[in-house]
């Protein structure tokens, strides 16, 4: 499989790669045979993609974001759901019901990648588009009518890449085309947007963190209309696996990234 993509999307190989070792463990946490079909097919050592810290955060956040997931769909059988920034994520079939209706939305040359790795599959598109633009809102409106549901936004991965210019255009992008809905998001902490040079996956590619927060009401806080419901830390998942796992939970509490769910 050939493989371009820009600084930022590159960092899709991260989780990519993660889950894909994870899955070939013999008592695995997060299972995602695809994950380990598309490193085979790119043949990249994933060495790079997959230290201590950043296996065990991705992890906790896949087991976190599904659990949190899983329960939404129980409330809402037949919602619409928009994964922001999809890159290789297989999410879709972790937590699929049989009714939800599924969108992956990305940047063109990201979709162009997943779609050489992803079949077409029932309830689930594909969008090229950018997540700032309301290009991509109008097939989710239509899916989202149909449903009688507010959609489901999944940003994971994302914000941390993003000014908080720039996830204020999204979120006003959500309110004025979708009257109401959920928000899960992925943040990272103000010092290590500052320190990425430290990370110990990221500094393998070319991107950077561009922002981070001290609490996702700092997100909600950006217009109007939006309310922080929770707000979780991936150390409370982090801690049950390891002693590392709960040495850095006691030592950093503030400094690994956290999932938040916002409605407006």
């Amino acid at each position: 499989m050939e493989l371009v993509l820009g600084d930022v999307q590159t960092t899709a190989l991260i989780p990519l790669a993660i889950k894909a070792n994870e899955t070939l463990r013999q008592n695995a946490r997060v299972k995602d045979p695809k994950a380990v079909e598309i490193i085979k097919a790119l043949a990249i050592d994933t060495a790079q993609y997959d230290k201590f810290m950043s296996h065990e955060g991705v992890i906790a956040r896949t087991v976190m974001l599904d659990r949190q997931l899983k329960r939404l769909i129980e409330q809402m059988p037949n919602t619409v759901i928009v994964n922001m920034g999809a890159g290789f994520d297989n999410r879709f079939s972790r937590v699929d019901n049989g009714k939800i209706t599924w969108f992956d939305l990305d940047l063109p040359d990201s979709i162009a990648a997943r779609r050489k790795a992803f079949p077409e599959r029932d309830r689930v598109k594909m969008i090229a588009g950018n997540a700032l633009n309301a290009d991509w809102c109008p097939e989710v409106r239509e899916a989202v009518k149909a449903s009688g549901r507010r959609p489901i936004i999944l940003a994971e991965g994302l914000f941390m890449y993003l000014t908080m210019d720039q996830i204020r255009a999204l979120l006003t992008v959500l309110k004025e085309n979708f009257e109401g809905g959920i928000l899960i998001a992925e943040q990272n902490c103000k010092m290590m947007a500052k320190h990425d040079e430290y990370h110990d996956t990221l500094s393998s590619t070319n991107a950077h963190f561009v922002s981070g927060t001290d609490s996702g009401q700092e997100i909600a806080d950006l217009v109007p209309g939006f309310r922080l419901l929770e707000e979780h830390s991936f150390n409370e998942e982090m801690k049950k696996h390891s002693i590392r796992g709960k040495l850095f939970a006691l030592f950093f509490p503030k400094f690994n990234d956290r999932w938040a769910t916002f409605e407006w």
